[in-house]
């Protein structure tokens, strides 16, 4: 399913104040859920989400760093990458300057790499994501200066 479609059904789904969306499309399903704080999409296969299991929650992380600053969020579900490949060095460290444009990380999204880039100069001040952790759409992903 094209990110762009999930992204038009999220800003659906909030427009009309819908608490739950489920829309089946061959092998893929999308299931959009507002009874949490923030919308939390689930995409799992179609086989998965026809029976009655349950599809976890995701799990608070807890952070020392305080969330003041520019935030750079996730625009999709997927995996965090902080590297192109698993050999290679960070697209971006702590305290790196960056400018508009530049590449922060990669978010993998139904085999899809999508690289995130700074929507404004500054300094990374802190990375909020492991490599290769999952993430939700909206996460703050860096804290920048």
């Amino acid at each position: 399913m094209d990110i762009r479609k999930i992204k038009k059904l999220i800003e659906l789904v909030e427009e009309h104040d819908i608490s739950e969306l489920a829309i089946s499309q061959g092998e893929e399903s999308i299931r959009i859920n507002r009874s949490l704080p923030t919308s939390t999409v689930a995409m799992v296969p179609a086989q998965y989400s026809r029976n009655s299991g349950v599809i976890s929650e995701p799990e608070t992380k807890e952070t020392s760093v305080s969330l003041e600053g520019h935030i750079i969020r996730s625009p999709m579900v997927g995996t965090f990458y902080r590297t192109p490949s698993p050999d290679a060095s960070p697209f971006v460290e702590v305290g790196q300057t960056v400018s508009i444009g530049d590449t922060l990380c990669i978010v993998e999204a139904m085999k899809m790499m999508n690289q995130i880039q700074a929507d404004q100069s500054g300094v990374i001040k802190a990375i909020l994501i492991e490599n290769a952790q999952p993430v939700q759409f909206n996460d703050p992903l860096f804290i920048m200066e």
